[in-house]
Formats: structure tokens, C-alpha cells, sequence
């Protein structure tokens, strides 16, 4: 494939052309820097395998070198659904049963990394050209280094699978292999151990390659029939009894089965309808699929190529387990969006769903699950046949729209450099990455809020209340304990409580998110500004919550508060409903109840144009002030905390972005002097 002459050469030979001569210190940096994390993601992923005990790691290997191992018995490979691989990758795996069982550990493991970097460095080499000299230099590191991240490949590792091997032996056939044999035997073996990747057959014959095509179906043919001969019974299982592997490994309905069949299983259909179904639209996957790697190819992006028909492969699959979905990352070599906002939905979506648990993309709604449970299967099915890539002849492909921009201004500390994806511009950012990352970026927070409390309710009771007995000390001295005062205060008054408690329940996430969609719709410029200050915030709270856990009032047993939203509690196993196990109960400093009411009254009373909207605006903070104090939900230190962590928000935003984007327009209108007209 790669000898091709499509758009300009081998993009191996474009990579060594723009990375040759004159690297500049800064870029060899970066780079040292990047391999440096690639190389600690290597190592982690190393110590979490070998740091699991000996019988919990490496499972799908021990299935074929354990003491009972399908491989040292002389019955059928597939008497342990377990072992997922082909006749022939069986026939090939026997003789390192003895080999592979001394090796379990370090060397399996190793062997599996180095795979894991052949196969980024072949990526990386791959990118069509034109290739800009800080792309070469930086390409294959970040490629690693996202390879390590991925889901599967740590799945890969943490069972012990082999499937980065079909992988890249398609890889090593289309971009390096010398002669269209070569690469066709390559291709040929990577079929034999994952027969969907037969779909390369007709990618070849369609590209001209038909040489190696044929070498691709000879090869298959001869391996399969070769392991067919020596295991006759055992490939008459996998060949017709699993109908070529459906049901190995797990439940073909299962969660980790990406696959349009596993979709259409879960969707509650089965039965000759549901195969009916699942070989029409495979085929119809496959065909739409073939149709677009090939004009891809002939574009010159051959990797995109190669993805799109990987990804193909994962949909039409009978199973297709994590470990197996590694062509949806590769698929991030695409290029979609014309303009610079839209540039990089598709990769950020791709390096998401390839490296987060689904869970943190999607909350879990019914409405939702069915997109929760097949993300990845989405994910590859709009890569083979729905994202719009583009044609290296397309102005955009290089050079996206880029978005209006405000005028340059400082800041006000010159040392201190701007950050370029916090620019000032007037134009809104795309709404999908927004929400995409929104949401991301709200699981990241749940997760770290509750890990700051030892991952439970329970864990760190002690010395959240001993900080509470601190805070609250520290308030007498100061004159500011009024919360007790407060809170039975409001308990007697019926109306007053019920209000208090609503406004606590209600307007946390309400008010904010009104205001990020407000302003998202009617002043792009300032969105990108309030959005910028309020995620620093929330950032330096979670520091608060990890470094200081504290008990709220209603939670401190011998000071007599009384718990209006939630009732009376058993300090050592509270209950909060539905949302017990999922939030810290003691991450109360800095109050985010507080701090983000704080964020919107600002916001508010600067870009409103009436004054009866700046008053609400401010008015809202100081009932949230209210509520969480006579509700015995925050001490009032907590509040001023919310109210250091909104301001340095602020203040950071200012200190790397400069001023905000519609203040910098209007000081540059004001400098720039208005031309008369000339008459006569």
C-alpha cells in the first residue's frame, strides 16, 4: 500500500523529509518531555499488572499456560469459552505453552509494551503528508503515549490478550512491508488470527493492489485450512458451532461486545430476525465502508484508510471485545470541520471514548443507555460511514477557518505568557465539544470529590469532624458562628424551611448552567470568559476538598444541629438517597454551593444591561448564603472559601487570558478615532 504513489510519495518518506534539519531546542524539549510520558505510562501500566495477584491478572492467558490450560490438554480448545482466538492462533500458541508460562509476568508483559510502541511508531510514520516539522518530531510519542491510555490496550495487558498483533501485522503490511507479497502475507496472517480483517481483501483489490490481495486470501486460506487439518474438531467448533467465535469470551448480549451484533442483542431482538438483521446491515456497513477507505486511499491518507476499514471489521464482528476495538483510535488521524471550533470535536471525542469508561461520557438516564452501552460501537460505526472527513485538496484541510478574534491585549503581568486556547474571540465554540466535555469534565470532579474523602461516607469521618470542632472553634473566636442561631431558627418557621430547603435542592446546578447556556447563546465572547474562570475555581476546590475534608454542621453529633433536607442521619452510615455512594458528604470547604451562586451574581451583575437583572443576579448568592447555612449544610468559613476559590478564578483567567474579549473591543473602539466624512 504504501508504495503507492498517491498525493506525494510514502508517508514514511514525507515523515523523514519535514522531521530532517534544524529542530529548535523548544521542540526537542517537548519532545524529550512527551517520551519522558510515555514512559511513565509504560511503567504504570506495568506495576498495576505485575501488582495484581498472580491468579486475578493475565487471565485470558492462563486459559492456554495454566496448570489446566486449554493448550496442555488434549480435548477441545473451546471447552473453556474462555480462549477466543482462531483455530490457527491456537495452532500457533501450543508451542509457547511451556515458554509463555515461564514468562508470565515481566516478559509477557514487556513483550506486549514493545508491541504497544512498534505500533505508535508505525502510526506515527504513517500520517499522510504534507507533515509539519512539530507534528514529525512530536507524532509518535503522543501516539504512544495515547496507545497507553487507551482502553484497550490496558485491557490488553491486564488480561494478557494478543490482540495487538493482528493489528500490526496490517499496519507493518500496508506502510512498510517491501513487495505487494510481503504485504499481503502479513495482511493473510493478521486475517487468520481476526477473520474480519479479511474485509482488506477487497481494499486492496479496489486500491490496484491485487497482488497482495491475493497473497491476503492465500494466506488466510492456507493457515485456516492448515489448522483445520491438525485441529479438525477444534475447527469445527470455532467455524460452525460459534459461528466464527460469537459466544467466546462472555455472553454475545454482553456490555464488552462492540459489536452491531452484541447492539442488536441487547436491543432485545433475536432469533433468525436478529441475524437476518445484523448480516444486512453488516454487509451494508461493510460495502459504505470499503467505498470510503478506498477514496480515502486515493486521496493519500492511507492510515485513515486502514482505520475506516478496521472499524468496519469491529462493527460486522460477531464479538468484538475491548481489547479488540484499537481501530477507533486510529481513526483519529481524520480530519473533519472546516472551521477551527469544529477541528477537533472528532479527535477529542475519539481519545475520549477510547480511554474513559462510558459511564463518565454519558450520565446514567434511561433515555440514554442504549448510546451508553454501544459508545464505542458508535464511535467506530460513524468512523467507517458517517464522519464527513476531508480531501487533502480541500482548503480546509489545512488551513481551518480560523474563529474572529478580538483585539491583542497584555496582561497585566508581561512574564506571564497567554495561553492560546483561552484566546480572546467573539465567536461561541462548538456546542458538542462544550457538552462533550462538560460532562467529562463533571464526572472527573465527582470522582476526585469522593476519592478526597477515602472513597466513602465512612472513611475519613474522624478527621472531617475533628476539622469541623476547627472551624467551628475558630468561628466563636471570630464572632461568626451563627449557624446553630440560624438553623433553629428556620426550623420553626414552616414556610421559611420548606423555602430554604428547595432553594438548596434546586437552583446548585440550575442557576449556573441557565447562565453558561445564556450566555453561550447571546455572548459568545463573554461564555468563553465566565466558562474559563469558573473551571479554575472548581479546579482549586477540589485542592480544598483532597487536602482539607470537613464535616459539615448537621453532621457533627454533639453540636445539636438538625438536618432540614435530609432528615436525622446515623453518623456512621448516612444516607442522602440515591446519591450516597456517588458524593462526599465531607467535601464542604470550599462551599461550591456557595462559590458557584458567587460565580453567577458576578457574572450577572457585570454583563446585564438592566438594573433589576444585576439585582437578582447578586440577590441569588446571598440566598444560597442563607440556605446553606440555616439548612446546617456549611459552616459560614465554608462560604467564604467558596468566595477566595471564585476570585482566584477570576484572577487566574485574567492572569493567562488577558482581559475579557468585549472589554478589549471596546477599549480598542474608544482608542481608534472616527474618520468625518468629506464633502465636496
Amino acid at each position: 500500500m504504501a508504495n503507492a504513489d498517491h498525493g506525494g510519495g510514502r508517508p514514511a518518506e514525507g515523515f523523514g523529509a519535514t522531521a530532517a534539519g534544524g529542530d529548535r531546542p523548544r521542540l526537542r524539549v517537548a519532545r524529550a518531555g512527551l517520551w519522558l510520558i510515555a514512559a511513565v505510562l509504560a511503567a504504570r501500566q506495568v506495576a498495576a499488572v505485575l501488582a495484581t495477584p498472580r491468579g486475578e491478572r493475565l487471565t485470558d492467558l492462563e486459559t492456554w499456560v495454566g496448570p489446566n490450560g486449554v493448550l496442555h490438554v488434549n480435548g477441545s480448545l473451546y471447552d473453556s469459552t474462555r480462549f477466543t482466538g482462531t483455530p490457527f492462533g491456537g495452532l500457533v500458541l501450543k508451542p509457547l505453552t511451556r515458554s509463555a508460562e515461564q514468562a508470565l509476568g515481566w516478559g509477557w508483559t514487556f513483550g506486549t509494551l514493545l508491541l504497544v510502541v512498534a505500533l505508535g511508531l508505525i502510526a506515527a510514520r504513517a500520517l499522510p503528508p504534507p507533515v509539519s516539522r512539530r507534528t514529525a518530531l512530536l507524532a509518535a510519542p503522543v501516539a504512544v503515549s495515547l496507545l497507553m491510555l487507551s482502553l484497550p490496550v490496558r485491557s490488553t495487558l491486564s488480561l494478557g490478550q494478543t490482540s495487538i498483533i493482528p493489528v500490526l501485522f496490517v499496519l507493518l503490511g500496508c506502510f512498510t512491508a517491501r513487495g505487494q507479497r510481503t504485504s499481503g502475507l502479513l495482511i493473510g496472517l493478521a486475517a487468520a488470527l481476526q477473520p474480519t480483517l479479511l474485509l482488506f481483501t477487497p481494499l486492496l483489490w479496489c486500491t490496484g493492489r491485487r497482488r497482495a490481495a491475493l497473497a491476503t486470501g492465500i494466506t488466510f486460506a492456507a493457515g485456516t485450512g492448515l489448522a483445520w487439518a491438525a485441529m479438525p474438531h477444534d475447527s469445527s467448533r470455532y467455524w460452525v458451532h460459534h459461528l466464527a467465535g460469537a459466544g467466546l469470551g462472555g455472553r454475545a448480549d454482553d456490555l464488552a461486545n462492540q459489536s452491531l451484533h452484541g447492539a442488536l442483542l441487547r436491543l432485545g431482538l433475536n432469533g433468525p430476525l436478529e441475524i437476518a438483521l445484523f448480516l444486512t446491515l453488516g454487509a451494508a456497513v461493510a460495502v459504505l465502508a470499503l467505498r470510503r477507505a478506498v477514496r480515502y486511499f486515493g486521496d493519500g491518507q492511507l492510515l485513515l484508510a486502514v482505520a475506516i476499514t478496521g472499524c468496519a471489521a469491529i462493527v460486522v464482528s460477531p464479538t468484538a471485545w475491548e481489547h479488540q476495538l484499537l481501530w477507533v483510535l486510529l481513526a483519529i488521524v481524520g480530519r473533519a470541520g472546516t472551521r477551527a471550533s469544529d477541528r477537533y470535536v472528532w479527535p477529542v471525542a475519539v481519545v475520549l471514548v477510547m480511554t474513559l469508561p462510558a459511564r463518565m461520557l454519558l450520565p446514567d438516564m434511561a433515555f440514554l443507555r442504549s448510546l451508553r452501552d454501544n459508545v464505542v460501537l458508535l464511535a467506530a460505526l460513524a468512523a467507517a460511514t458517517a464522519v464527513p472527513f476531508l480531501s487533502r485538496s480541500s482548503p480546509a484541510y489545512r488551513s481551518p477557518a480560523p474563529p474572529a478574534p478580538a483585539p491583542t491585549a497584555p496582561a497585566r503581568f508581561r512574564f506571564v505568557p497567554l495561553l492560546p486556547f483561552l484566546r480572546r474571540v467573539l465567536t461561541r465554540p462548538n456546542l458538542l465539544l462544550e457538552l462533550l466535555l462538560l460532562r467529562v469534565t463533571y464526572a472527573a470532579y465527582s470522582q476526585v470529590r469522593l476519592a478526597a474523602g477515602g472513597g466513602s461516607n465512612s472513611a475519613g469521618r474522624a478527621e472531617a469532624e475533628e476539622h469541623g470542632r476547627q472551624i467551628y472553634d475558630l468561628e466563636r473566636v471570630l464572632h461568626l458562628d451563627i449557624e446553630r442561631w440560624a438553623n433553629h431558627t428556620v426550623v420553626g418557621i414552616g414556610w421559611l424551611r420548606d423555602f430554604l430547603d428547595q432553594y438548596y435542592t434546586s437552583f446548585h446546578f440550575m442557576v449556573p448552567l441557565a447562565v453558561l447556556a445564556v450566555l453561550y447563546r447571546r455572548r459568545p465572547g463573554d461564555y468563553r470568559w465566565a466558562r474559563s474562570a469558573l473551571g479554575f475555581a472548581t479546579l482549586l476546590a477540589l485542592v480544598g476538598f483532597w487536602l482539607y475534608p470537613l464535616a459539615p454542621p448537621r453532621l457533627m453529633p454533639t453540636l445539636g444541629f438538625i438536618d432540614t433536607v435530609h432528615g436525622v442521619q446515623d453518623f456512621s452510615q448516612p444516607d442522602y438517597g440515591t446519591l450516597t455512594a456517588l458524593t462526599n458528604q465531607y467535601a464542604a470547604m470550599p462551599s461550591l454551593h456557595f462559590g458557584w451562586s458567587l460565580w453567577c451574581g458576578v457574572v450577572i451583575a457585570v454583563l446585564a444591561t438592566r438594573w433589576w437583572l444585576k439585582a437578582l443576579g447578586l440577590l441569588h448568592p446571598l440566598l444560597t448564603l442563607a440556605s446553606i447555612v440555616a439548612t446546617a449544610n456549611h459552616w459560614v468559613l465554608d462560604a467564604a472559601g467558596g468566595a477566595v476559590v471564585i476570585a482566584a478564578g477570576f484572577g487566574i483567567t485574567y492572569l493567562l487570558q488577558g482581559p475579557r474579549a468585549r472589554t478589549v473591543a471596546a477599549a480598542d473602539r474608544e482608542r481608534t478615532p472616527t474618520r468625518k466624512p468629506v464633502h465636496g
